[in-house]
């Protein structure tokens, strides 16, 4: 059975979107019964984690541009803990997180490393690429405090900017549609 139609801010998401953008959400029951995620307890049953409105999915894109920035391989782990944290939409912040892969992630770790290397005013290192663990320690060493704070830099930078974005873009939304029926009423006076 289908739930009541999503509304937020005025915005009557309609049955047929609603369908939709269901067949590809997992679906809550299973994931409560999942046993990985059993240790966030009853914080899986939080309405903003699966509802799309206006809060939890500016929080979603927060808590997952934020998470790209890390420069780890399980930012979709961290997302989905984040967003399960900050009561954000679960599957979008989940599906998000896959801004940062294996082919965008090393532009955006170089271009942390060089912002971090002019905050730090440091001159970018080159350095010789060989594929063993001891050249990843050793270069990790060298430019690890310049990578390191340019992806909080960008991840804060990202974060607020999505968060501001999607709040803007859902109240200009909420606007227009007021203004159209504001338009259609008058027309029918």
């Amino acid at each position: 059975m289908l739930p009541p139609p999503i509304i937020s801010c005025g915005v009557v998401i309609s049955l047929k979107l609603q369908r939709r953008i269901n067949r590809f959400l997992p679906d809550p029951a299973k994931i409560k019964q999942n046993r990985f995620l059993r240790v966030f307890g009853s914080r899986l049953y939080r309405n903003n984690l699966w509802q799309l409105n206006r809060r939890s999915v500016a929080g979603a894109f927060a808590v997952s541009l934020f998470m790209a920035w890390v420069p780890l391989p399980c930012q979709m782990l961290l997302a989905a803990g984040a967003a399960i944290l900050f009561s954000a939409n679960l599957p979008v912040a989940v599906a998000l997180a896959w801004v940062s892969n294996p082919v965008t992630i090393p532009p955006m770790l170089y271009f942390a490393y060089k912002t971090g290397a002019a905050l730090l005013q440091q001159p970018p290192l080159h350095l010789p690429f060989e594929l063993n663990t001891q050249w990843l320690l050793q270069s990790l060493q060298q430019v690890g405090p310049s990578l390191l704070l340019g992806c909080l830099l960008c991840a804060l930078c990202c974060s607020l900017a999505g968060y501001i974005a999607v709040r803007g873009l859902w109240r200009y939304s909420v606007v227009r549609s007021w203004q159209r029926r504001s338009q259609a009423r008058s027309l029918y006076n």
